[in-house]
């Protein structure tokens, strides 16, 4: 399958996360969906690797450095994005998501030292975070975002770029191909949401049979809970799973830096189906943030010029 076509179903698969994610929130809490969607992402890329026959990375440093990725790429986003849905539409939250092309840049900087950028990749940074502004208007009082909420989806955003980056920096030597990388980090993670989740229902008890207990205040209609668990279910298996498949593929065949671009269509995605489907509105100054963060994630995957790029 060409690269291409792995790249636009990426768009659609985690543009309809958010959806998914809101839809999962009618029956469950934050942390379960995010580690409902671990899990079964985990199972999925398993089931895969075991059917191809796959051979997992054996290097202690490699199972490390996973640790680190997973919960970059994995456990942290994944727990934020339905904690900040909570709070705000998912539109606005796929949004969020368009930042991480600028944290792509940032944590480049940080990580691969030797890599250095142009003047408009650089203002193309700032212009992303004066779109950020924009959309949290300080200005306004009564019709700007929750702050809390759309920060939880930046600080989720930004995790991916940062991921990416590490597994460019420390994880490039170590790829064995095909679904040996992928399925160890989602079995890490896997690993890790279920510590999270064990303490997480230890400390509420009193009034979660289980884990999987849905939320209180969740609708008694058993058609809503059965549209939320499907919403769940697409979101491990499509929305994890196989998006992870995919999305090393790109990154193999295309780079770090292009691979990052997916979030180029990823929050267009978001906006359509939630004010479609959903019926969410966005106010004049999120819609005017979002132009100028998404223009400013173009310009970063505009192609370095030679002088800017030393090897």
């Amino acid at each position: 399958m060409p690269w291409q076509v792995k790249f636009g179903l990426l768009a659609l698969i985690w543009g309809a996360s958010f959806l998914f994610i809101k839809a999962a929130l009618e029956l469950l809490q934050p942390l379960q969906v995010g580690a409902g969607r671990i899990v079964l992402g985990a199972a999925t890329t398993g089931a895969l690797a075991v059917a191809a026959r796959v051979r997992l990375p054996r290097s202690w440093r490699v199972w490390a450095h996973l640790q680190v990725t997973s919960v970059l790429l994995c456990t942290l986003p994944f727990l934020l994005f339905p904690l900040g849905e909570e709070r705000v539409t998912s539109a606005l939250a796929g949004i969020g998501n368009a930042i991480t092309p600028v944290a792509t840049v940032l944590a480049t900087a940080a990580l691969v030292p030797h890599e250095t950028f142009s003047r408009r990749k650089l203002l193309a940074v700032a212009a992303g975070f004066v779109g950020v502004v924009v959309i949290m208007a300080p200005w306004q009082v009564t019709e700007r975002p929750d702050l809390v909420g759309f920060g939880a989806t930046l600080v989720a955003g930004s995790c991916y770029g940062l991921g990416w980056t590490y597994i460019k920096r420390f994880l490039g030597h170590a790829d064995l191909g095909g679904l040996a990388l992928p399925a160890a980090q989602l079995l890490s993670a896997a690993v890790q949401i279920t510590l999270v989740t064990v303490v997480w229902w230890a400390l509420q008890r009193d009034h979660l049979a289980a884990p999987w207990t849905p939320r209180p205040d969740a609708p008694a209609a058993a058609q809503a809970s059965a549209l939320a668990l499907l919403a769940l279910a697409a979101l491990g298996v499509l929305g994890t799973g196989l998006a992870y498949a995919l999305q090393f593929d790109v990154f193999r065949e295309v780079g770090q830096q292009v691979s990052s671009t997916v979030t180029y269509l990823i929050p267009v995605v978001a906006v359509l189906l939630g004010v479609l489907v959903l019926g969410e509105r966005l106010t004049w100054a999120e819609i005017a943030g979002f132009v100028i963060v998404l223009g400013s994630a173009v310009v970063i995957g505009l192609p370095e010029p030679r002088s800017h790029i030393r090897s």
